[in-house]
């Protein structure tokens, strides 16, 4: 536990992120973002328009039907995109174990710290209950004070505190 304040995962990852890290990120964002599917898919679609219905018709075509120049540009991206990808995903289960971690920590100190109170609040209640103790003490040496002064004589001269002498 190396401070009294949680670090943020999220800070402490992006310092030590290289080049490579965020564009590994950025290929993996946009290669999972729909924009990236429907652009592709727009991609493909002219691809095989241009190259199969429209070519009959200008007689342009620069990867015929079975479209082995498309097939080997997927290939290339999908053996550049997929370690790239992965590389990502290592990444972000890394930063993952740096937040469970720092969770655990957080986690840890707060259980030492309620701890701490549970025995302070014991100790108050202990303290409590012997004053609670002395309370009743003083109560009852009070009553039996109390009690003893009205057995006293009441003095003759009907004032308090003086003696017999001084009249």
């Amino acid at each position: 536990m190396s401070s009294d304040v949680a670090l943020d995962p999220d800070e402490e990852e992006a310092a030590a992120m290289s080049p490579g890290d965020w564009l590994a990120d950025r290929v993996a964002t946009i290669g999972g973002s729909w924009g990236f599917i429907i652009g592709f898919g727009v991609i493909l679609f002219a691809w095989m328009l241009l190259n199969g219905p429209m070519a009959k018709i200008t007689g342009i075509a620069w990867d015929k039907y079975p479209y082995i120049f498309l097939n080997l540009m997927l290939s290339c991206l999908a053996a550049v995109q997929a370690p790239i990808i992965m590389m990502s995903q290592n990444r972000q289960a890394k930063k993952d174990r740096i937040a469970n971690r720092h969770d655990y920590e957080v986690n840890l100190r707060t259980t030492v710290e309620i701890l701490r109170l549970h025995r302070k609040v014991d100790r108050m209640f202990n303290k409590m209950g012997q004053l609670q103790g002395e309370v009743k003490e003083v109560a009852t040496v009070a009553e039996t004070a109390v009690e003893l002064a009205a057995e006293l004589p009441a003095p003759e001269n009907g004032t308090v505190g003086e003696t017999e002498s001084s009249n």
